[in-house]
């Protein structure tokens, strides 16, 4: 997808060609969303779409708690960000909020950085509490920036941002993007940016405002052990399970103990991914579904090491 904001490096870092898009910002891996299905991409199903699968296998491809909540609606959306300016400063509903409005569901997220530029930041949270009103005033005054918490970035750094957090995303950022399966953003403000037209973006400060989490928190980012050839704990949340593999050598993991889908994201390196239907590869920037009838899964690296996001609803 073009962004006003986006740039090349999914092209240039993770080797992804969607020239001839001038500023991609974003490109969706694995989506469930109206008009934006993900398409199977080889063997006897190729070029069928995600949620037809969903409607098709039920169960056996994400699970049943999963199917009975959410029916023939994949329920994520698995996105890349290439931050080449700043995003506008947002928010998102929760679920009340959304389904009061009409919407399906609300947007709580997290993000894994793949890369960061020297001096990197993103903006997540207030720095104190503030109330609606202060933060009205703010607005108009075109300050809001002062009150905002600021992150200085890394690589493999995750922030969990639940529905109601004020965010932004600075420039030089690259990162992996674990969703609800929404599109709703409320712009709080755009940094009096205008595109080619000379046209500002649509901000929505009436519906953001009802929708802010106003509270300030003492930890934004979320802290994790690494564990190599293991699996790290990353976020557990109602929403979705994300846990990091960091390999340097062949591995096996069973996943017959989970009753979901597992959505597998390289964010390093490349790697083979071998279980009782085939082997099929994997490199960073690339995602795969695996059905929740899956069970053993080895790893084997073609790079010297590689990381792999896992996630799935528990």
């Amino acid at each position: 997808m073009d962004k006003i904001w986006g740039g090349q490096r999914l092209k240039t870092l993770l080797n992804h060609d969607f020239s001839p898009l001038p500023n991609c910002g974003e490109a969706w891996l694995i989506s469930g969303i109206e008009g934006y299905n993900s398409i199977v991409s080889n063997g006897f199903l190729a070029d069928n779409e995600l949620n037809e699968l969903v409607e098709i296998y039920m169960d056996e491809l994400v699970g049943e708690t999963v199917f009975e909540k959410f029916g023939n609606e994949f329920p994520l959306l698995v996105k890349l960000l290439d931050a080449n300016e700043w995003l506008s400063i947002q928010v998102h509903p929760n679920d009340e909020i959304a389904k009061a409005r009409g919407l399906s569901g609300g947007k709580t997220e997290m993000w894994y950085i793949i890369h960061a530029e020297p001096d990197a930041q993103l903006i997540t949270g207030f720095r104190e509490r503030i109330s609606k009103f202060e933060l009205q005033q703010l607005i108009q005054q075109k300050r809001i920036q002062k009150v905002l918490n600021y992150e200085s970035v890394q690589t493999g750094d995750v922030f969990y941002m639940p529905a109601g957090r004020i965010h932004s995303l600075g420039p030089g950022i690259v990162l992996a993007e674990i969703q609800q399966s929404s599109d709703t953003t409320y712009r709080i403000y755009d940094w009096d940016r205008v595109d080619e037209n000379g046209q500002s973006r649509q901000l929505h400060l009436d519906e953001a405002l009802d929708a802010i989490d106003f509270n300030s928190y003492a930890e934004y980012k979320t802290k994790y052990t690494l564990i190599p050839n293991k699996t790290s704990h990353l976020v557990h949340s109602p929403y979705f399970t994300t846990n990091l593999l960091s390999i340097n050598r062949t591995i096996e993991k069973d996943f017959g103990y989970i009753d979901s889908f597992v959505v597998l994201l390289a964010v390093e390196g490349e790697v083979q991914i071998g279980d009782v239907t085939g082997v099929y590869s994997l490199r960073a920037g690339e995602a795969m579904l695996l059905p929740a009838v899956t069970e053993r899964v080895v790893f084997k690296l073609i790079s010297p090491k590689a990381s792999i996001l896992e996630t799935f609803i528990d």
